[in-house]
């Protein structure tokens, strides 16, 4: 099921995440929806925040990306009760999108690499490095969960410059493909 994005001004999108169970109810059927709900929008990453849900669960797939990146060929994965331990390696900047931010994009700086101790779809407990745009692609979707959007990682003047777009997009001035609230 294709679920609604809840863009800028939501306040579900400022809320730091809850960790859930193996026992959360319904929990293949939101990764199905999400994932459904990310490929229909056309996005990489989606996190359960953006779908109007506080908990720490956020769903990635770099495949799109794989004929510019090959080593995210494979890259479709589940992170559950995420928290990166570490970042390191030299800062990149890289120009990012948000579907909670319909039609803004803007360079955004972050660390090359992360180390990030999560759970899979199995509730299977993993630590993983990754490097590149898979480390770009988790931190975003990783800020989610604690409130953070992409703008809030720009320079302090460039966020002024913002503010009127992220003031028209919280009163739902923006254009997008995908069903979208504020709320």
């Amino acid at each position: 099921m294709i679920r609604t994005v809840y863009v800028y001004g939501s306040p579900v999108l400022r809320k730091v995440a809850q960790n859930i169970t193996p026992d959360y109810p319904q929990l293949d059927a939101l990764i199905t929806d999400m994932f459904e709900t990310m490929e229909q929008s056309d996005g990489i990453g989606l996190a359960a925040p953006q779908i109007g849900l506080s908990i720490r669960l956020f769903v990635v797939d770099g495949t799109p990306l794989a004929d510019d990146d090959p080593t995210l060929k494979d890259f479709r994965k589940v992170f559950i009760n995420a928290q990166i331990t570490e970042r390191f390696g030299e800062k990149v900047i890289y120009n990012e999108g948000c579907l909670s931010l319909p039609g803004l994009h803007e360079d955004v700086e972050r660390e090359s690499k992360i180390r990030i101790r999560y759970h899979d779809e199995k509730f299977v407990e993993h630590e993983d490095v990754y490097e590149g745009m898979a480390a770009r692609i988790i931190q975003h979707e990783y800020d989610h969960l604690d409130g953070i959007l992409f703008t809030d990682r720009v320079s302090p003047i460039r966020r002024q410059l913002l503010r009127s777009k992220l003031n028209a997009i919280a009163k739902g001035k923006y254009s997008a493909n995908y069903k979208c609230r504020i709320g």
